[in-house]
This record gives C-alpha cells, structure tokens and sequence, in this order.
C-alpha cells in the first residue's frame, strides 16, 4: 500500500490547471489519509478556483494517478489557494481569460434552447439543429447546460470524454460538431446535487475553460423552466438568442411561455418556436393523428410575438447498423429534412 511520502511525491508534480504550476510549488497538497485495510486514500488539494470543470479534470486525473499506483478507493475534497499565492501567478490567470470564448474577440453566435417543462424534446431539437447547421457548412459547438438532466452524450452516441491539452479541456466531436456536458465529468451516472451558485461557475467554466477553437454557432442546451442555470446564461450571454421548444398541447405551451417571456424581459431575442410531438403520420394510411392536441406551437409564438420555426411529427430515425446515435435524424429522413429547413431559418435570421 501507498505511504503518504510516495503520495505526496506521485502528486507533487500535478499543475494546478489555472495558475500553471504544480502542487509541489503552491504547496497545494494539504492532507492525505491512508486507510490500509481497504486501500483507501483520502487527499485533501488546494487550487486556485473551486467548482468548476478544471477541477473536475483534476479530479480525475489525481484519481487515476493513484490508483494506478496501488489504491483501490480515493477521495477527494478541495479548498481555496490563499490569496497571495493566487494573486503571484494572475497574469496567467488574466491572459486565459482573454483568449476564452468569453473574451469578446469572436464572431460566435449563440443560441439557447428552452423549454418550459421536460419531456418535450428539447435536446433533440438541440442535437438535430446542430447536426443541421453543420451539415450546411457551419461551425457548430454545443454546451449541455442541463445539469441535472445532461442527455447530450447519449443521445448523440458520444462514449469518449475530454481530453486535455495545454491546461484547455478539448471538446469531444461527434458528426463534426464539438460537445461539451457535464455528464462527461461525471463517474456512473451520478446524481449531481451541487448548489445553484456552484452550477453558475460550471456553466461558466464551460465557456472560459474549453478550447472551443473557431465556431460558427454555440448552442446551449438549457435546462427546463426559469431556474439558476437559465439566469446565469442570460447574464453571461446578453447577445444570445432563443429558441422555444414545446409540443402541441396547450398545458406545454402555457408552461413555455414563462421561459419565452424570461427571455424577452432580458432582451434575449426569441428566434421562433418549435412545435415538437406535432402529430402522428401512420405509414399505412397516410393520415395524421394529433396525438397532443393541435395549436401549442402557434398559440405560444402568438404570445411571445414570434412565428413557429417547424412543426416536427413522432417518428423514429433510422436505424444504422454501424452507427450509433440514438436521437440524430439521418439528412435524407423526412425529420432530418424539417430540421434542414429550420435551421436554414436561422441562419437567415441570426445572419441577416
């Protein structure tokens, strides 16, 4: 088993992702316990910011340092470098910050996808849009702002996570479009049960601390309703426009509208409406079922002053023997070719 010198000396030379120097030099190695019997190692770090994505990639690479080397369990808890050893290295910090997708020297346009309850296909509107406006020569990222709820991954058949590569978290591509979601930094499935203050500095993690390279389109998938996460894109994106999911039922349409209106009311433009679950086409008959009700779609954008984007009926994308991506339309499927026509859409209206 492990001693706490060879610990101390397998972690000495691990940087702290956002001042750039190792623990070793910041002195950042500040407990370790050993519990022999289970081969349990306890490692209290210090870094330079808390809560973040950084630390979430830190967090495993300590992890797998030490159990590659002997022990079988870890555990990990983090606290805050003193001020003076933060304030030494801040140029570093600075001229990140700069050169982030934040700094304000890029052309990116962001969307944000909304919706005003879950179930409604939100992040399939978010994966297909993408996969659209790549497929019509665009640059496109996208960021799984639902945190409790990140789907992003699985639906697009994404199985690697980030690596990293000079202190920048590198996005995983899948069908030529970037993702980045916090289910890549998350061990089995865990529930994530972290505060709303902590999640505002993870989304903005996402933004400063990812090497997003140069992007068309950044689109942000968000979690249902009017929470923390909604506000804090709206604060850290006033140039961001919006896009409205809901289904046809009017319960959806009504519980939309308070996210449209959030977004009106901080002067983020809405782009439309999509009308998601629209109806049923049955493949023998042709004929259409309004299984959830007709008029959502039209209603809501009449509220938010808007028009309907698309309307998407209930069918399936086929199925592809070597590929896996449960929730991506095909660009010859009748759905892959509505959401062409979408984002065609968007495109006009955001580079009007």
């Amino acid at each position: 088993m492990l001693t706490k010198d060879e610990i101390e000396q397998l972690l000495n030379p691990v940087k702290d992702p956002f001042i750039h120097r190792t623990l070793e030099e910041t002195d950042g190695v500040k407990e370790i316990t050993i519990k022999e019997e289970k081969k349990h190692v306890s490692v209290k770090v210090a870094i330079a910011q808390l809560n973040t994505g950084k630390q979430m990639q830190l967090q495993q690479e300590i992890v797998g340092i030490l159990k590659k080397n002997g022990a079988t369990t870890v555990g990990l808890r983090f606290q805050q470098l003193p001020d003076d050893i933060i304030q030494k290295y801040q140029p570093a910090v600075e001229k990140e910050k700069e050169a982030s997708l934040m700094g304000g020297n890029n052309d990116t346009k962001f969307i944000a996808v909304a919706s005003g309850k879950g179930g409604v296909g939100k992040s399939t509107v978010t994966v297909n849009l993408a996969i659209s406006l790549m497929r019509l020569g665009k640059k496109v990222g996208i960021i799984d702002a639902d945190i409790y709820g990140f789907s992003i991954p699985d639906m697009m058949g994404v199985e690697e996570r980030p690596a990293v590569r000079a202190e920048k978290i590198i996005p995983v591509e899948r069908f030529g479009v970037k993702v980045i979601s916090m289910g890549f930094f998350v061990e089995d499935n865990s529930p994530i049960i972290w505060r709303g203050p902590m999640l505002g500095k993870m989304i903005n993690s996402f933004f400063k601390e990812v090497e997003w390279g140069d992007l068309d389109y950044l689109i942000l998938d968000l979690p249902p309703g009017t929470g923390d996460i909604a506000m804090d894109v709206h604060e850290l994106l006033p140039t961001c426009k919006e896009i409205i999911v809901t289904t046809p039922h009017p319960t959806a349409a009504f519980v939309a509208a308070r996210a449209g209106q959030m977004a009106l009311k901080t002067d983020h433009e809405i782009l439309g409406v999509v009308e998601n679950m629209a109806y049923y086409e049955s493949k023998n008959t042709g004929e259409k079922e309004f299984v959830f009700g007709q008029g959502g779609g039209k209603k809501l954008a009449e509220v938010l002053n808007t028009k309907v984007l698309g309307q998407l009926p209930l069918q399936q994308p086929y199925e592809e023997e070597d590929v896996f991506a449960p929730s991506i339309y095909q660009e010859d499927h009748p759905i892959g070719q509505e959401y062409h026509k979408i984002a065609a859409k968007v495109i006009a209206k955001m580079e009007d």
